[in-house]
């Protein structure tokens, strides 16, 4: 059963007990009224008839009539009885006794008796006179009362079935209205195929559980994303950039072995197989250090990283390490050391920059590279300058896809992913990564990073 079905079944299901609670209540409390009112009436019949009949020698003809007249309309099996201080009836002309003299003496000493005797309702009153002492008891059917509650169980047995009627399509209505988002969230769903892994879900404006839903379910997109965005990465790039160079490998070899050759003709071919070997070394290397980037990018944790300690980290790294020169200066530094707080992964942000940093010192032949760090009203910009060659114009996009090389020589030449991997690394941290260059007046390549 879906689960609109179900709350429409359970809402009206609680509705239907809670108005046949009410219902009940209603009807119960109309019948003891009903009662009441009808043993006031017999209450009331028991007091005139002691009027009529132990005082009828005080009043005169004419109010006997007139009492008559307006007290003593025959109620539906009516019996009335007078009983003397024998217990036997008296004064009526239908001298039956009717009740016993038990239930007589039961009224004889409370005074006043109300009670039920099958569909009959009895009231009985003890009554004191000059004559002597009475007991008179009133009894009758209310018909009336029957047909009026047999009238109200037809009215209400109509309003039930109408209104649990109501309650069924009310409450599909209200289930189909509640679920509404749900049903839009599952029709969303799916539409996403392995080939628009991209597509996210609307989360839409109330913050309810369907809500959370949708924004639990696009963050398990964005990763199940990521990790398709891996393999077909991996995969594409390990076939395209390793078939050119085992290809060469396989030729050099084939050449070598189709017939005999000169010695320094061997090494010729074993030179450039090894040359290509070691370029397949630098591709899948590459290739693993873009993958566990990439890992990392998944399951990275982002803190405040103060940018300033990490340019000096870095610049203590490269001198210690290969006596390097990366010179830094500073302008605009605030008074609160908190503006110089980015929010990012420091690990993944220390591999960032130090790519670009260890790029300006190859194409620079180990020169000084210069970082200046720009503190503005609501970004920090880095500019890492070097002093090599430059960059053709027509090149700024193309250095920061994977495995570009913007020069031909072998001693500038490398796996042609530092700057692919820094420029996923600033962006996926909210910043922007540039390049600047004229050739022959090297490259500056300009980071800004928004304040948090």
């Amino acid at each position: 059963m879906k689960i609109k079905d179900r709350l429409a079944l359970y809402f009206t299901l609680s509705s239907t007990l809670i108005m046949m609670v009410i219902l009940s209540a209603i009807y119960f409390t109309f019948l003891k009224f009903l009662e009441a009112d009808f043993f006031a009436r017999l209450t009331d019949r028991t007091m005139v008839t002691a009027k009529l009949y132990l005082e009828a020698d005080e009043i005169s003809q004419d109010s006997l009539n007139k009492v008559r007249s307006m007290y003593l309309e025959k109620l539906n099996g009516e019996v009335i009885r007078i009983y003397n201080s024998k217990n036997t009836a008296a004064f009526i002309g239908d001298d039956q006794q009717y009740w016993s003299n038990s239930t007589i003496n039961k009224v004889r000493d409370a005074g006043k008796l109300r009670f039920k005797d099958g569909e009959r309702q009895v009231v009985g009153i003890y009554y004191k006179d000059n004559q002597g002492d009475f007991v008179i008891i009133a009894s009758a059917v209310d018909q009336s009362t029957h047909y009026r509650l047999d009238k109200l169980r037809r009215i209400m047995l109509i309003i039930f079935v109408i209104v649990v009627i109501g309650l069924l399509l009310s409450g599909r209505w209200i289930a189909n209205k509640i679920l509404s988002p749900l049903a839009h969230f599952i029709e969303e769903v799916k539409q996403i195929k392995s080939s628009n892994l991209h597509f996210r879900v609307h989360e839409g404006k109330n913050k309810d559980e369907i809500n959370l839903l949708a924004q639990n379910f696009n963050n398990l997109m964005e990763h199940l994303e990521q990790a398709f965005v891996l393999q077909r990465t991996f995969v594409a790039n390990a076939s395209h950039e390793l078939r050119t160079p085992i290809t060469r490998m396989i030729i050099s070899a084939e050449l070598s072995l189709s017939q005999e050759r000169e010695k320094q003709d061997y090494r010729k071919a074993l030179s450039s197989v090894l040359e290509d070997a070691e370029k397949m070394e630098g591709i899948i290397t590459g290739l693993v250090n873009l993958a566990q980037t990439d890992l990392e990018f998944a399951s990275s944790q982002l803190s405040p990283v103060r940018i300033d300690e990490t340019l000096w980290t870095l610049q203590n790294e490269w001198k210690e390490s290969a006596a390097l020169n990366l010179r830094i200066d500073m302008q605009n530094l605030p008074e609160n050391e908190r503006e110089l707080l980015i929010k990012a992964n420091p690990v993944l942000l220390h591999i960032a920059l130090n790519n670009i940093i260890s790029n300006a010192f190859k194409f620079s032949d180990n020169k000084p590279v210069y970082c200046l760090l720009d503190m503005q009203d609501t970004a920090i910009e880095l500019s890492f300058t070097d002093q090599g060659p430059g960059i053709a114009e027509d090149a700024f996009t193309e250095i920061f896809k994977p495995f570009y090389s913007a020069t031909t020589e072998s001693r500038h030449r490398g796996n042609g992913m530092g700057l692919y991997m820094a420029h996923k690394i600033i962006t996926l941290y909210k910043g922007q990564i540039s390049v600047m260059s004229e050739k022959g007046h090297g490259t500056t390549i300009k980071v800004v990073f928004p304040k948090l």
